[in-house]
């Protein structure tokens, strides 16, 4: 029992007490109506059991409700405590100012170059096919994958023999040839002779026939006579005339063989050059790629023994897109002829390569647009040598921009804004960006003389935000 409960069941017992020991005379003093009725002892005993069931009530109520109270004086205390507190000394607000780098724009005029991707492709490419048939007797020391060849060095050679046999039988038959031809010219020389005699013959029977014909009308000569002359006259010439017709023989054959050697000559250059193409020379410097000859192998007319990569003619192919091929083009008429740089980077080493624009592709490029642009590079062995499939880098001179304003890219905020210092508070200016050179880039937009241009990059940019200059370029 607690000191509640006892403190209950005290005032329980005084109040019974105090019912039971009131003087006699005072109940008697009052009037009989007036008395109280004592209850009986049969009415004692639920009114003892009403006051247990109080009593257990009054405990639950107190075990609720006493939490209760704690609770709601602990929050009406706490927020008595809160609306009296004092208010603490409110501080002024600062404004944030950023520390930024400046420069001052100043236009000009500026021609940056686009670095564009390609690779190197080979200017002339030979595949090397065998000229005659047989057997491949000799290589060159250099005649593999990989190789480099010079101008004029043997790549293979075949076995002559067969060729160099034909070539010494068309030769005999040309010196014999050229022998009946000597023979013919001899005759013909004897027969020239001959035909002078008989022509001078038949002149003197003409001669001795005009002179008998007077001789006849005077009976100095007999007509016998004179029919003998003529006769003599016409024998001479027909000896004279059969001689001529030798020598149209003569002649006729004499002919025939001019004709006979001079295609035996042309045999004899065929088997000469047939001979001569036993041997395979490398017709340019070269990189020997795709090697198909072995000494032991037989090969026939045309097999193909070798690839042959000009290596004083490589190219750099790259791309142009649309808008850089049509601003060059439109303002300097042309791009051929133009001198770029290509650099070629081999580990931490970067080899440079002076070019020219030799060509444009006859497509466009539907893979990646534009236009197929190819630079011959002048030296190619030089710092050392390029070879066709490298990856490269292109530096192309771009148009030359005017009027145009040259600003670190940290200038640049969201593709075409940059900020400028004006009372110590940004102004946003719109630009747009040209082109570029080097770590920087080229604008054009609001952008004037003098505008002192921040380019440190900030987190927070925009319109009236505090800066200072740390410096001023």
């Amino acid at each position: 029992m607690n000191i509640h409960d006892q403190k209950i069941t005290s005032m329980t017992r005084a109040e019974t007490h105090n019912r039971t020991d009131a003087p006699a005379d005072s109940s008697q003093a009052l009037p009989a109506a007036a008395r109280p009725v004592l209850p009986d002892a049969e009415q004692a005993q639920p009114a003892a059991a009403k006051s247990g069931v109080l009593v257990k009530v009054l405990r639950i109520t107190l075990k609720v409700l006493l939490p209760m109270a704690v609770i709601a004086a602990g929050y009406f205390s706490y927020n008595y405590l809160n609306a009296t507190r004092p208010e603490p000394p409110v501080r002024p607000k600062q404004e944030r100012a950023f520390t930024v780098s400046t420069v001052v724009a100043q236009a000009g005029d500026f021609q940056p170059k686009l670095t564009l991707f390609g690779s190197t492709v080979a200017g002339r490419q030979v595949d090397i096919r065998a000229l005659v048939s047989g057997k491949i007797i000799e290589t060159g020391q250099t005649l593999r994958e990989g190789g480099q060849i010079n101008a004029g060095e043997l790549l293979l050679k075949i076995d002559p023999i067969d060729y160099r046999t034909g070539l010494s039988e068309l030769e005999a038959q040309l010196l014999e040839t050229r022998a009946k031809i000597s023979e013919f010219e001899s005759e013909l020389a004897a027969g020239k002779q001959s035909l002078k005699h008989a022509r001078d013959q038949v002149d003197l029977a003409i001669i001795d026939l005009s002179r008998a014909t007077p001789l006849v009308e005077r009976g100095t000569v007999s007509a016998r006579t004179v029919d003998d002359r003529r006769q003599i006259l016409l024998q001479r010439q027909q000896a004279a005339d059969q001689i001529e017709n030798n020598l149209a023989v003569w002649e006729a054959r004499i002919a025939q063989q001019i004709a006979a050697a001079s295609r035996l000559d042309t045999s004899i250059e065929r088997a000469q050059r047939r001979l001569e193409e036993t041997e395979l020379r490398a017709p340019f410097s070269a990189f020997v790629t795709e090697v198909g000859a072995q000494v032991g192998r037989l090969v026939g007319s045309n097999d193909k023994v070798a690839t042959l990569i000009d290596r004083d003619w490589i190219e750099a192919r790259f791309n142009l897109t649309d808008e850089q091929f049509g601003r060059i083009v439109s303002k300097e008429g042309k791009l051929t002829g133009r001198e770029v740089l290509v650099r070629w980077n081999l580990g931490s080493n970067t080899f440079a390569y002076p070019a020219i624009i030799e060509r444009i592709g006859a497509r466009i490029s539907s893979a990646t647009g534009g236009v197929e642009v190819y630079a011959r590079i002048k030296d190619p062995a030089q710092p050392i040598p390029l070879r066709p499939g490298a990856f490269v880098e292109i530096d192309v001179p771009d148009t030359k921009f005017e009027g145009v304003f040259r600003l670190p890219a940290t200038a640049l905020y969201n593709g075409d804004t940059i900020y400028v210092v004006e009372n110590e508070r940004l102004v946003p200016r719109q630009v747009n960006v040209v082109g570029g050179i080097e770590q920087d880039l080229l604008f054009t937009g609001e952008v004037r003389d003098g505008d002192r241009v921040i380019t440190t990059r900030i987190s927070t940019p925009g319109e009236g935000v505090k800066v200072i200059e740390a410096k001023t370029q």
